[in-house]
């Protein structure tokens, strides 16, 4: 797993054969990214990382510049290990939280300006992770959501929706949240 640019560019992590995570892969990683510039400027941003796994994404939100980036995985081997990325890399404005994603959006207060999710391709409640996210104000106006999934699932429908993309077998859903979006949603 490697981190692709920014200041952390170029660094190197082994992730352990034994994990059931994958981590989202370079070439699938680097385009995202390339969309995502035109979305929004990491520089500075607030932003989430959900069932972040490995913490590839994680790793490259700090190395972008984000301001803050707050990761979600409930698996003890995998937080330790991102937690020793994170160490190595003496990023200290990360929090690493070992908690169930959906427990943790049902009491979140914070706002983020770009929320990423990599939830397993077989999660039962996947379909609902765009509600989830979505209806519960987490996105800041203009904010983007990414869930990243199988070909099996389509969100084009969803109100709030605004591209997709796929590499290969990872497929990449975008929402927009703006306030004249938020209200068409609302009705």
């Amino acid at each position: 797993m490697r981190i692709i640019t920014g200041k952390y560019k170029g660094r190197r992590f082994d992730v352990p054969r034994s994990f059931k995570a994958r981590p989202t892969t370079d070439f699938a990683k680097e385009n995202l990214f390339n969309v995502l510039g035109g979305y929004l400027d990491f520089d500075g941003a607030d932003a989430l990382d959900l069932f972040c796994g490995t913490g590839s994404i994680t790793l490259e939100l700090l190395s972008r510049g984000c301001r803050s980036v707050t990761a979600v995985e409930m698996d003890r081997d995998h937080c330790a290990f991102i937690r020793s990325c994170l160490d190595k890399l003496g990023a200290d404005n990360a929090c690493l939280l070992r908690t169930d994603v959906f427990r943790y959006l049902r009491q979140c207060k914070q706002q983020f300006d770009f929320i990423f999710a990599d939830p397993p391709y077989q999660l039962p409640r996947l379909e609902t992770l765009p509600e989830q996210v979505l209806s519960r104000n987490l996105l800041k106006p203009d904010g983007l959501f990414v869930l990243e999934h199988g070909q099996g699932n389509d969100f084009s429908d969803h109100p709030l929706f605004e591209d997709h993309r796929s590499y290969g077998s990872v497929n990449f859903s975008l929402f927009r949240v703006s306030e004249q979006r938020r209200e068409e949603a609302d009705n």
